[in-house]
């Protein structure tokens, strides 16, 4: 059997005390949105260089901002540059600590995949001498059967 690389129990309280802490940080923002895959699609992309540029103007109209039509709302602008900072604060370590749940998720779902072909492979080895594995050893082993390619159409 492979190494096994992950050996914990996720206690109930835990995952309570987590979900009370996720809820904690949504309602810290409340301000969060949802954006569907329409409205991602026309956003302007914002990259390390957008960022730089976005920093440049702000410290340009903290200058002077004389120049601006007069329908810019200038505070709006030094809220969301502000805003913007602050969220990525957020996220780095939200992100590393998401890396990290994907990764033990993968981890330890592939330990787990592991064993049960272990455990399969000795019921099908078995299965003679312990009555009523049959029906769970050809429950377990849909897992394999793979769908019959379609017929290509002939052509003329």
């Amino acid at each position: 059997m492979p190494e096994n690389k992950v050996s914990a129990i996720l206690e109930q309280k835990n995952i309570d005390a987590i979900n009370t802490a996720i809820a904690s940080i949504n309602s810290e923002l409340p301000f969060l949105i949802d954006l569907s895959i329409e409205e991602k699609k026309v956003l302007l992309k914002f990259g390390d260089k957008s960022v730089a540029f976005v920093n440049k103007a702000s410290e340009l109209v903290s200058q002077t901002e004389d120049f601006l039509p007069r329908n810019f709302d200038v505070q709006e602008f030094k809220k969301d540059v502000e805003l913007y900072s602050k969220l990525y604060s957020v996220i780095q370590p939200l992100k590393m600590l998401m890396d990290r749940l994907e990764d033990t998720y993968m981890q330890v779902g592939a330990e787990a995949y592991a064993a049960a072909l272990v455990v399969y492979q000795h019921a099908k080895l078995n299965k003679d001498q312990i009555a009523g594995l049959d029906p769970i050893i050809d429950d377990l082993g849909k897992r394999f059967l793979q769908k019959s390619p379609s017929p290509k159409p002939k052509s003329e």
